[in-house]
């Protein structure tokens, strides 16, 4: 950034100065010309005043900047004072809670998670972090190392080991929050005990849980009509029961741990989409999230 520093003030009024001497010496010489050619014709004497009437302007103008030190120079834009986050930093959690905001949503399988997080992004600017789909992107790089891993974990409808989800989640997060994104929706996490205790000790501590309640014959039917055009190996008979099983077995044990500190949200899904987007939009309202 420009530094307006002692040694600029003293450059810029030697500079003045010269300014100044340059302009005297013009009306001197305008008017001692003048003097000595009292008998020139007055059409040639008048050719002078446009002369003379720039050095006096310029003489006080020199005058006035030398009393009025402009201020520095600013840049178009200003940079950004918030520091960037490191993604290897080992600062425990390395979110402060008034550096970003946190939302994780829960609910079953084809209870409409992603749908929701689509209208919230599109209305009201939420960075939309799905941990299936993060999985997904991470089994189809082929550099990644836990690209069969994951693979079976999401084919057998088991809940990948949590050190892996979180530190995907903690990659796109660092990420967008250094392109000066705060506001986060991370759907389908926490989905286990350990992977909620860990992401809240490492990165940051989650406002709310908005959490999407949904009968499971009306899930099941979202996923197997999803399933003839997703291409998703998860979304099969056999597998979305096991995915029922498990979000039952483990991940409502989540949502009754965060309830206990009065952090769920909770929402009716087996209505028509823009209905449970209204339900989910006054509840972040109520909790001042959105206006």
């Amino acid at each position: 950034m420009f530094k307006y520093t002692k040694s600029t003030l003293q450059l810029t009024r030697t500079v003045q100065r010269s300014a100044l001497k340059m302009a005297q010496s013009r009306v001197l010489q305008c008017r001692m010309y003048a003097s000595s050619n009292k008998e020139a014709p007055k059409k040639q004497r008048r050719s002078l005043v446009p002369l003379a009437i720039l050095g006096i302007a310029a003489l006080g103008l020199t005058y006035y900047n030398m009393g009025h030190v402009s201020k520095p120079p600013r840049a178009s834009v200003d940079p950004v004072s918030r520091p960037k986050k490191d993604i290897e930093s080992k600062e425990q959690p390395l979110f402060k809670d008034n550096e970003i905001s946190v939302i994780y949503v829960l609910g079953g399988p084809g209870a409409g998670k992603g749908t929701q997080s689509a209208k919230l992004v599109k209305e009201y600017g939420f960075v939309h972090l799905s941990a299936g789909d993060l999985l997904r992107a991470e089994q189809k790089d082929a550099s990644s190392k836990y690209g069969e891993l994951i693979a079976n974990y999401i084919k057998e409808g088991r809940i990948v080991p949590q050190e892996i989800t979180v530190a995907l989640l903690r990659k796109a997060i660092v990420n967008n929050y250094n392109q000066g994104k705060t506001k986060f929706l991370v759907d389908g996490f926490p989905r286990k005990m350990d992977q909620a205790l860990a992401f809240e000790n490492q990165i940051a501590h989650g406002k709310f849980v908005l959490f999407f309640q949904c009968p499971e014959d009306v899930m099941l039917h979202r996923l197997l009509e999803r399933g003839k055009t997703s291409g998703r190996s998860d979304d099969n008979m056999e597998t979305i029961r096991k995915r029922f099983h498990v979000f039952e077995e483990t991940s409502m044990p989540v949502v009754d741990y965060f309830e206990k500190q009065g952090k769920v949200l909770k929402v009716s899904c087996d209505h028509p989409v823009d209905v449970v987007f209204g339900q989910v939009v006054a509840q972040l309202k109520k909790e001042g999230i959105t206006d």
